[in-house]
């Protein structure tokens, strides 16, 4: 019997079509579920090109199950995944089960702001059911007792954690190669890096492994890799999202933010992670907005700052400021108004971010030491000590290891004053540029990366060279302000491009309106790499 002449005997056996007529596809086997989606309208290719929000209003009307909607992305990840190296962990199990307690609460009339919406989780966060390891070898099978605040966010809002996502170890790095289980791939050419520090939640919202993903930014490490794989990704104000259960590399700069294929989405993902949590003291005690609803508002009247300085600086690859240009005369046809800005200490962004982010991973991976949990490598015969420096030598790889020495020095007797000191004085003027520019503008507008693509190993022997991609990011963190990366489209090589766009503190709506238009402009969430 053919897949329809079953489909049409299993209706006389199974309730696959509720009162209202919507048809669910649960527990149905392959050929039937595909015959399924045809009488819904919405094909295998639909689901993992369809939004969030998408989704989740098809798992609302019942035209959508989230068991198929899980199928679907476990079986894209597993199609793609030697290729591109996304995810660290998988659990199709876990991931089901989380899918079915979904659909019962669908049923119900209980579904969540991301019900049936499957997301990829860095592997920075606790989680309770999966392995948390940073990318390093030194938490290799450790499994936290909790959940992160903001995973705990997720399942609420009935999200289906698909598994956790490859990064740069301890989130230091820029191109995903400084994984200890393996470099990620970029989805547009699995020669290329996906940038970093957050590689595996670019490249799998490239990849359509994942409509939403979870990242971090400490200097960058949302941004770059979004404009790297032709992704959203957001760096929301400092203390907008808990950060308890986020493996810390430097406190005063990390924070954790959405990536999505589409604004919209974004923002549907920081709606549900932002807001005061009373397990972190830096998370802000002001009310979240309703993020969704408002980025269609437009940018008639908007002021915008072109940071002309940053457009027009030697190593920006012309394909880069060509974009940045493009995009800001689009901002005007939509009735923005823009002006060139300066910031006059922005050239002190990198040095002084890379001391202090260093002075701060130093202290926070001290707790690394074989003795609580994670790695431990004894000695015999040789002592504590012995076992302290097997451990940390074994258990870090190479660019952790550079960070925590030089933010060792930099902290040291004699030296603390000439560097750390001074570059937390640098870090107030160049917070005092953004707070002086931000009288005249509402939103700041700039690249992303000054390149458009870094080839794996390219930059492996020269670290300072992989340290200047982030230029113009790391000002955002130290000033604690949020910043988004939009793409608007490909360079002559066919790599992804991604402009920036910055505001005060807790102007997440105008970046998301911002966004928004340059989204309708270049529409590029409807392009995807040939996998």
């Amino acid at each position: 019997m053919d897949a329809i002449g079953r489909l049409l005997d299993l209706r006389e056996l199974t309730v696959i079509v509720d009162e209202q007529g919507n048809v669910t596809f649960s527990d149905l086997p392959a050929d039937i579920r595909e015959v399924a989606r045809s009488i819904s309208g919405v094909a295998m290719n639909d689901i993992l090109t369809m939004g969030a929000g998408q989704l989740r209003d098809a798992v609302r009307n019942r035209e959508l199950s989230p068991v198929e909607v899980t199928t679907a992305f476990l079986e894209r990840v597993e199609a793609v995944e030697p290729q591109v190296h996304a995810f660290l962990h998988v659990d199709p199990e876990l991931a089901f089960d989380q899918a079915r307690k979904t659909e019962a609460d669908v049923m119900a009339g209980r579904g969540g702001v991301l019900a049936g919406v499957p997301v990829a989780v860095k592997d920075i966060f606790d989680t309770r059911d999966m392995p948390t390891t940073a990318g390093s070898r030194v938490l290799e099978g450790f499994r936290p007792p909790f959940d992160a605040t903001v995973v705990a966010r997720l399942r609420k809002a009935g999200a289906i954690v698909l598994g956790k996502t490859n990064m740069d170890e301890f989130a230091m790095g820029s191109t995903g190669e400084h994984s200890a289980y393996g470099p990620t791939r970029n989805p547009w050419d699995t020669t290329m890096s996906p940038g970093g520090s957050s590689s595996g939640s670019a490249a799998a919202l490239a990849a359509l492994q994942a409509p939403l993903a979870l990242g971090t930014d400490t200097g960058g490490s949302i941004r770059q890799p979004a404009a790297l794989c032709g992704v959203v990704g957001m760096k929301p104000t400092y203390g907008r999202v808990s950060r308890y259960g986020l493996i810390a590399f430097a406190s005063s700069l990390d924070q954790a933010g959405p990536m999505a294929r589409r604004v919209e989405d974004a923002a549907l993902l920081l709606q549900v992670i932002a807001g005061r949590d009373p397990l972190d003291s830096t998370s802000l005690d002001v009310p979240v907005p309703d993020y969704a609803s408002q980025v269609n508002a437009g940018v008639s009247g908007l002021r915008v700052g072109l940071v002309r300085d940053f457009v027009e600086q030697d190593g920006v690859e012309p394909d880069i400021r060509k974009r940045v240009l493009e995009t800001a005369d689009v901002l005007k046809e939509k009735g923005a108004l823009v002006r060139d800005v300066r910031l006059p200490h922005a050239g002190y962004c990198i040095a002084a971010y890379y001391i202090i982010a260093t002075a701060e991973a130093s202290s926070n991976l001290a707790r690394y030491d074989g003795v609580r949990y994670g790695l431990r490598r004894e000695v015999p015969q040789g002592g504590l000590d012995a076992m302290y420096r097997a451990t940390r030598s074994e258990g870090f790889g190479g660019e952790v290891k550079r960070r925590v020495i030089l933010g060792t020095f930099v902290l040291s007797e004699g030296y603390s004053e000439a560097y750390y000191q001074r570059a937390t004085r640098a870090r107030t003027l160049i917070r005092r540029d953004f707070e002086r520019v931000f009288r005249d503008v509402d939103v700041l507008l700039m690249p992303t990366s000054p390149v458009a693509a870094v080839g794996i190993g390219e930059r492996a022997a020269d670290p300072l060279s992989e340290y200047l991609l982030d230029e113009f990011t790391v000002c955002l963190n130290l000033a604690g302000l949020p910043g988004i990366s939009v793409p608007v489209g490909l360079d002559h090589a066919g790599h992804p491009v991604g402009v920036q766009i910055a505001g005060p503190p807790l102007s997440e709506v105008d970046l998301f309106r911002a966004a928004k238009a340059v989204e309708d402009e270049f529409s590029f969430y409807t392009e995807f790499p040939d996998l």
